[in-house]
């Protein structure tokens, strides 16, 4: 009996010992770290404890290259330090959407997901973030929106800059991640909202093209020059800097970027590169200028899309959609449909009901998203892939 105890215990020994070794072999292969190759391969196994683990700076791995490795510190995603800070309140969701997404796709144009690590941005705070969106003053010398002249009409000075957004764009040596370049994303206002006095109603100030360039082009020289003198960023640095228009407050659809310009070295950036990039809200309107830019064979078929689904489920409240243009060509699709679903048996059918219908009708080669929502939020979405014709359904709240 006692030989038999010791084999069992010497048994159960070895299967811990073994279960250990697999366990942690599989975790090694989830995360990272920064001694590892570009071609995501782990490196060796060391032993160390979980809190020593998650101490420093690591990376993500990543399935293939449309996407950046990201950054981890201290176990922790590394988030932007003035993220979300703008020069007055969003009002329009899609603007945040369309710039955000917009400016990941513009830096991977100049930093390759397959050479480079992509950071939130560390060097801009919250702090420097709120000092040059503010207006300038005697208080705030680094505001680079225009001083308040006290003026309610037209000839007030209006808020150009809404926000700056900062991605950092990194490699390996050795142990440490380099900074080898940074993308700036300026949103500048095509309208300004403001009140005459506190709570009071809301006026509009339209901006004209010609001074949201202008103003757009000086502040962007000026935030460069601050850049260069930020402590970790050398003068050799290359800085990217995106212009983009946000669109007003009632549009259904975000704004677009329209020009991009680079300082190499030094705190000057060259000649300016125009963007022909456009947003426009589907089903396009009759005699507007985004009828003459999205192709009918497009709109006639998100029409005939809207009414299917329509038909298959009569209480929608409204079905539209954000196409993406980089010249002629179709970039992408954002379709937002409006429920007054409830039951989760509905929203389940509805969904997958979308994922067989939406092939026959919208677009191929071409990233899709479709957001299901309701007035208590978001109940589904659906996206696909360019180079997949399949929508992948996720149901919020669901297990």
């Amino acid at each position: 009996m006692r030989a038999v105890k010791w084999i069992s215990s010497v048994i159960a020994v070895i299967v811990l010992i073994s279960a250990l070794v697999f366990f942690g072999n599989f975790f090694s292969k989830n995360s990272s770290s920064v001694s590892n190759t570009n071609n995501n391969k782990t490196a060796p196994a060391t032993t160390k404890s979980n809190s020593d683990s998650k101490k420093g700076i690591q990376v993500t791995s990543k399935n293939d290259n449309s996407s950046y490795q990201t950054v981890i510190k201290d176990g922790r995603y590394l988030t932007s330090k003035a993220r979300g800070v703008t020069a007055s309140q969003e009002s329009n969701t899609f603007n945040q959407v369309s710039f955000e997404s917009g400016l990941l796709n513009f830096s991977k144009k100049h930093f390759s997901t397959s050479k480079y690590i992509f950071q939130e941005g560390q060097y801009l705070t919250a702090d420097q973030a709120n000092n040059w969106l503010g207006r300038q003053s005697d208080d705030n010398q680094e505001g680079l929106n225009p001083r308040d002249n006290g003026k309610f009409n037209d000839e007030r000075n209006p808020i150009y800059l809404q926000t700056i957004e900062e991605q950092d764009f990194m490699t390996k040596e050795g142990n440490k991640l380099k900074l080898n370049g940074i993308v700036l994303g300026l949103a500048m206002n095509t309208q300004d909202t403001y009140q005459k006095e506190q709570y009071g109603a809301d006026y509009t100030q339209d901006i004209s093209k010609a001074d949201r360039i202008s103003q757009g082009q000086k502040m962007a020289n000026e935030i460069v020059k601050r850049y260069r003198k930020i402590n970790g960023i050398n003068n050799d640095t290359p800085i990217y800097v995106a212009m983009y228009a946000q669109a007003k407050d009632d549009s259904l659809a975000g704004g677009s970027f329209y020009s991009w310009n680079v300082s190499k070295s030094g705190d000057s950036l060259g000649d300016w590169t125009n963007v022909d990039n456009k947003t426009v809200v589907l089903p396009v309107q009759a005699n507007t200028e985004d009828e003459k830019s999205v192709s009918s064979k497009l709109n006639s078929s998100f029409v005939n899309f809207s009414d299917n689904i329509e038909s298959f489920f009569p209480n929608l409240s409204s079905v539209t959609g954000q196409a993406s243009y980089d010249g002629n060509n179709l970039q992408g699709l954002i379709v937002s449909v409006s429920t007054q679903f409830y039951s989760a048996t509905e929203i389940e059918s509805f969904a997958n009901y979308i994922a067989q219908s939406a092939p026959n009708y919208l677009p191929s080669g071409v990233p899709i998203k479709i957001k299901i929502e309701a007035s208590t939020g978001m109940q589904a979405y659906l996206i696909k892939s360019a180079d997949s014709d399949k929508y992948k359904v996720t149901i919020l709240g669901s297990y």
